[in-house]
């Protein structure tokens, strides 16, 4: 087996960290790939869900003896703190490794420091090898916690003049299965998926995870969260059912905003403490509006249909601008067909002030 560099090896261990997409919360994903010291993979591995065994501690177990004297090359610093599972550092330590490449350092104060550990055990540590794709395959965990609320993704779905509906209040459907398919499997990465009540009222959708062909859900569920100011949501709405868990959170409960609907950053705070790291803003357009008003929208996915409606709702309402220069900026950071829809994923500019 011909040997690889520490970068070759970075890449495969991001590769493998996105494994864990969906199942490790409140955990990050994290890839690990274990060189021997002729520098040959020896062994690697993943974190695949919370409580279990970490990307490090997989590939020392595969790597065995070959590990003694090789480089262990992981996404994330390793951990420092014995949770559920022992310290990452001290299992490096013990297994003779002499050198530990790092893509990101661990930003979270009680698992962070294992740099600082293994320097000190005599361990050479290199940071920051391919850092900005470790960033962006991890971004949603690193983002929640350097800040201590979710990720938020916006999902809005609209024809090509960004309509949600006719003006008779039809919606089903306005994008293809293929359209459909992708969101499902876009809900089975993230912790919640929020709605408004007006959505639930509305549309009385399921918010499950599942497979659209045989309808089974899928292993996970996220949380769904209704954002619902006066407790509205009907006791036979189907977000109520067994399939997964719900929560109706209203202004007597989490707190109540200047306008006196839902507090949203209170929102927020309160999904981070229940370990959500990563939600799924699903609808509808009121809501999104005040999300995108208060700045508190990270990306933006858009499923655009080849179709035109001329009038009926719009997929986005008010969201605070009112003159052409207060218009909220995006960059665009893909565009994939899917089906015969686009795909458009964006991220908002950051304002000066």
């Amino acid at each position: 087996m011909a040997s690889v560099s520490t970068d070759e090896a970075m890449r495969r261990a991001i590769d493998l960290a996105a494994r864990g997409l969906g199942t490790t919360s409140p955990n990050p994903v994290v890839g690990c790939v274990i060189l021997d010291a002729d520098g040959e993979i020896a062994g690697e591995g993943f974190h695949a869900y919370a409580g279990g065994p970490h990307a490090e501690i997989v590939a020392l177990a595969q790597a065995g003896d070959r590990a003694k004297g090789g480089t262990a090359v992981v996404t994330m610093e390793p951990c420092d703190h014995t949770g559920r599972t022992g310290p990452c550092t001290r299992a490096l330590i013990q297994a003779g490794v002499a050198t530990v490449v790092i893509g990101v350092n661990d930003p979270n104060p009680i698992a962070g420091g294992g740099t600082a550990t293994l320097r000190a055990a005599g361990v050479e540590v290199e940071s920051g090898v391919r850092a900005a794709e470790a960033e962006a395959a991890n971004i949603a965990w690193l983002t929640s916690v350097r800040r201590e609320w979710p990720y938020v993704i916006w999902k809005y779905a609209a024809t090509a003049d960004g309509r949600s509906a006719a003006t008779d209040g039809t919606s089903m459907w306005i994008t293809s299965e293929a359209a459909r398919i992708d969101v499902h499997a876009l809900r089975g990465t993230v912790d919640a998926v929020i709605v408004g009540s007006g959505t639930v009222l509305a549309d009385d959708p399921r918010l499950t995870a599942r497979n659209l062909r045989d309808g089974t859900l899928a292993i996970r569920q996220p949380l769904r969260v209704v954002v619902d100011s006066s407790g509205r949501t009907p006791a036979d709405a189907r977000v109520r059912d067994a399939a997964a868990r719900t929560w109706i959170a209203t202004s007597a409960e989490v707190g109540a905003g200047p306008d006196g609907r839902v507090d949203l950053p209170a929102l927020l705070a309160a999904l981070y403490q229940r370990g959500a790291r990563s939600v799924l803003l699903e609808g509808g357009p009121t809501l999104a509006g005040s999300f995108l008003a208060a700045g508190l929208v990270d990306k933006i996915i858009g499923y655009v249909a080849p179709k035109l409606l001329g009038a009926g709702p719009t997929a986005l309402a008010d969201a605070g601008v009112h003159t052409i220069a207060d218009a909220i900026d995006l960059d665009f950071v893909d565009i994939t067909r899917v089906g015969p829809d686009l795909r458009i994923t964006a991220l908002p500019r950051k304002r000066e002030g």
